[in-house]
């Protein structure tokens, strides 16, 4: 398996500097946008955010894990698709809006139908289905999981995943070891506010003590799982981590992936003899977490992956 051509930044070598310099210094754009929400047939409500540039090409776009349309890499995206004649629409999973989901349940990384219902949704407002989606970490596990699910039946023409946990079981023990604690933290401690902030307004059909929970493991296990029909973390883990989906994905996909990506392993990105035929893996040894910012000034950076994913989805090949 040979390496895409990313070589990244000079003042941005370690994989730590790659993941968090675009969160606290990348350019963020003014965007002009539409918001919608949808009723779910189970009494919940999804927030999705339109751009409100008219073209036909629809691209639906999902965020990380308790990310938003404040997210970097969501703000960037939006802004370099309407550029090159597409419509984005973001879709916030449930809760992520910044307003708190009436139910009990709300989002994970194999949670599927709801991104089926809002692509349905998309053809009965517009009269066609979305030309393609992006999802990053998160939101790509989700993505790639539906693609592989419904193969030869999906509608979109074309998908990229960025920075996906491929194998969740690794993720969640790469969050434990050395400065990826630091994500680890940042990330639970905003899910364990979320959980408390929505059970003071309705009963939580499970007993446990959020507080307690610190690590990704626990959390799964007592939160996620429960709270969304699984047996536990490893049964939520075993079915819903994308990578074994990889092989019947049928839409145009390109994946972007770096092996310095610090929420996982080397070890974790899928060898050629997992991927389907319509995957093109751009595989790149550095690159962090969503990050893949190269340049030759940090006055002037290259968005690396903002490219190769835009040129993916304007070429009508």
């Amino acid at each position: 398996m040979g390496l895409a051509d990313f070589k990244p930044a000079w003042w941005l070598r370690s994989p730590h500097l790659q993941t968090l310099w675009p969160v606290y210094f990348k350019k963020r754009y003014k965007l002009d946008l539409l918001t919608e929400q949808v009723e779910l047939d189970d009494g919940d409500f999804i927030d999705l955010c339109w751009s409100k540039k008219d073209s036909e090409k629809t691209v639906l776009v999902l965020h990380g894990l308790e990310g938003s349309i404040d997210s970097h890499y969501i703000n960037g995206i939006i802004h370099q698709l309407e550029r090159a004649g597409c419509r984005p629409v973001l879709m916030h999973f449930r809760g992520c809006s910044g307003r708190i989901n009436r139910l009990a349940r709300a989002y994970h990384s194999g949670e599927t139908g709801d991104l089926a219902t809002i692509v349905e949704h998309i053809r009965k407002l517009t009269g066609h289905y979305p030309y393609a989606a992006i999802g990053y970490s998160l939101g790509g596990n989700v993505l790639l999981k539906w693609l592989g699910e419904t193969a030869e039946k999906n509608p979109l023409k074309k998908a990229v995943a960025v920075s996906v946990p491929f194998h969740l079981h690794d993720a969640a023990a790469r969050l434990q070891l050395g400065v990826s604690r630091i994500y680890r933290e940042h990330l639970l401690k905003s899910l364990r506010n979320t959980y408390i902030e929505k059970f003071k307004r309705i009963r939580s059909p499970i007993d446990v003590d959020v507080k307690q929970l610190t690590s990704f493991w626990d959390y799964d296990d007592k939160v996620t799982a429960p709270l969304h029909g699984f047996d536990g973390a490893q049964d939520y883990y075993d079915r819903c981590s994308s990578k074994q989906f990889l092989n019947t994905i049928r839409v145009s996909t390109r994946i972007i992936h770096s092996l310095d990506d610090p929420f996982m392993f080397a070890t974790t990105a899928p060898g050629d003899d997992e991927l389907s035929p319509d995957i093109d893996l751009l595989l790149t040894s550095g690159g962090g977490h969503v990050g893949f910012v190269s340049g030759v000034s940090p006055l002037q950076p290259v968005y690396w992956c903002e490219e190769r994913t835009v040129e993916f989805i304007a070429d009508n090949q």
